[in-house]
């Protein structure tokens, strides 16, 4: 896997496919194989596709001491300069969706479109601090409660019950998180674009999930609302759409990202 030094940090990525780049920004506890691993191949035939692993996951390491938005935006734009001087697609997910637009307000030079998967744009809903903070103390405790608390808030219950008891199990003993996922929780209690979101020039689609328990549908709702011109859609699925909806949400990004019309 390569890397690339910035500001104290090496950050490894991989890069698969040909043509303009797709960055792909992943969200708290995974990496960018764990996250985006079955989808990529899906856009290689017409997109680069880079996965960055952000402080905190893969093999990416850094001095330690609490994360921060602009620190993760150094490390995937700098996996990104080490791949193409171009301007890119990016796509984030989840902590990932605010990272892509706190880089695409920074560097709008550097993003051509942007897409937002279930992503949020204030941290002081009380809710979001409730969920965020009992992350915090799970992660904390026992790891097995952490990944079944996941498990259950993080697919629509639809989802769950069509696994059935084995698949579910399955499920649950395949789950892992990212060694550093409690830094990055951290970051999910402060993490806030208010003041960047109507910085975003780059034609942008905003994505929610209806049955979304872990960012509520209206938090996405309003990062929409929050950048100047964003297109919106909406997916019948919990958070974790890139497994739960997989079909639709290439579907609908591929769409939005091929389209010229722009």
């Amino acid at each position: 896997m390569p890397s690339v030094r910035t500001a104290g940090s090496t950050v490894h990525y991989e890069v698969t496919g040909s043509g303009p780049g797709l960055v792909m920004v992943h969200g708290t506890g995974g990496d960018g194989r764990a996250n985006f691993g079955h989808l990529v191949d899906r856009f290689a035939d017409a997109r680069t596709v880079i996965t960055p692993d952000y402080s905190g996951s893969g093999e990416t390491t850094d001095g330690g001491g609490p994360l921060t938005l602009d620190q993760l935006v150094d490390q995937v734009v700098a996996a990104t300069d080490a791949v193409t001087d171009e301007p890119v697609d990016l796509l984030g997910f989840s902590l990932g969706a605010v990272v892509a637009a706190a880089t695409a307000a920074k560097h709008p030079e550097r993003v051509r479109r942007l897409v937002l998967l279930a992503g949020w744009l204030r941290h002081d809903d009380p809710r979001h601090q409730l969920n965020f903070d009992l992350w915090r103390r799970l992660g904390n405790g026992e790891p097995s409660l952490f990944h079944r608390f996941l498990t259950l808030t993080g697919f629509s219950p639809a989802y769950l019950s069509r696994l059935g008891h084995q698949g579910l199990a399955e499920l649950l003993a395949n789950f892992t998180t990212a060694p550093g996922v409690l830094r990055q929780v951290d970051l999910d209690l402060r993490a806030d674009i208010r003041d960047r979101a109507h910085l975003v020039t780059a034609p942008t689609l905003v994505v929610g999930n209806r049955q979304d328990q872990m960012v509520p549908v209206e938090q996405t709702r309003a990062l929409h609302e929050a950048i100047p011109g964003s297109r919106y859609a909406e997916l019948d699925s919990g958070h974790l759409v890139l497994f739960e909806r997989p079909d639709e949400l290439v579907a609908l990004v591929r769409d939005f990202l091929l389209d010229d019309a722009d």
